[in-house]
């Protein structure tokens, strides 16, 4: 045990150091999005410094201007016949390892990046774990054009509390994509691959922030030390 609290950026290097382990030299990696996603950037810089060669997809601007900043080789998704594995955060983990992501607007480059990886590694601190997904509203990802059918199509789905478009300073958020960012509330979410279903089959909804059975480890750290989750049954 520490002698002091642990702060959140602690827990999160903790969980992003352990995910090196997954790193070879030559390693075709997805890089994630968001605050502990960069801490991973970090401690991966001081590897790519010591010598490691990477090469990399990101699944935000940001990230990518980040990772090239330290030196990190960052390519398009065309680059790749694979990738060997995705390294990212989540909003809310459950025992199954289902999650949540999209609080930073990226979640459509995530999926697209985690689906096209051999494995998908989450780093968290224990504040994002769950006994069930749903405090965190559910991110989003919506063309323009579509924005008042989507509305009313997510409304008329069972169990639906609220859906409202993204905000930042009064103005509208926008994707890397260009496209608008709506949270859906749907309280404590029972059975996250129907509501997955549920709304990936709404027209106008680009993706959703629900991640159903697709991380394989989640490396979490907490104030009693490093937690590696493996989904439950």
């Amino acid at each position: 045990m520490p002698d002091r609290p642990l702060s959140s950026a602690e827990m999160k290097r903790m969980a992003a150091v352990e995910a090196l382990m997954h790193i070879h030299d030559g390693c075709q990696l997805g890089l994630g999005s968001g605050s502990t996603a960069e801490i991973f950037v970090e401690e991966l810089a001081k590897k790519v410094a010591q010598g490691l060669s990477v090469r990399c997809c990101s699944t935000s601007e940001r990230t990518a201007a980040l990772a090239r900043s330290h030196g990190i080789e960052v390519l398009p998704l065309e680059s790749f016949n694979l990738l060997d594995v995705t390294v990212d955060g989540a909003d809310e983990i459950d025992p199954r390892l289902n999650l949540i992501k999209g609080g930073g607007a990226c979640h459509l480059r995530e999926k697209v990046v985690a689906s096209y990886s051999e494995r998908l590694v989450i780093i968290a601190d224990e504040s994002k774990l769950v006994k069930q997904l749903g405090a965190f509203r559910i991110p989003l990802e919506v063309i323009p054009f579509s924005l008042p059918a989507v509305l009313r199509s997510v409304a008329a789905i069972r169990g639906n509390l609220a859906c409202e478009q993204r905000l930042a300073d009064g103005e509208a958020v926008m994707t890397d994509e260009g496209n608008l960012v709506l949270d859906a509330d749907f309280g404590l979410i029972s059975d996250p691959a129907l509501l997955a279903a549920q709304l990936g089959a709404v027209p106008g909804i680009v993706e959703h922030g629900l991640f159903v059975g697709m991380a394989e480890v989640a490396y979490v750290g907490c104030q009693s030390g490093l937690r590696i989750l493996k989904p439950q049954p």
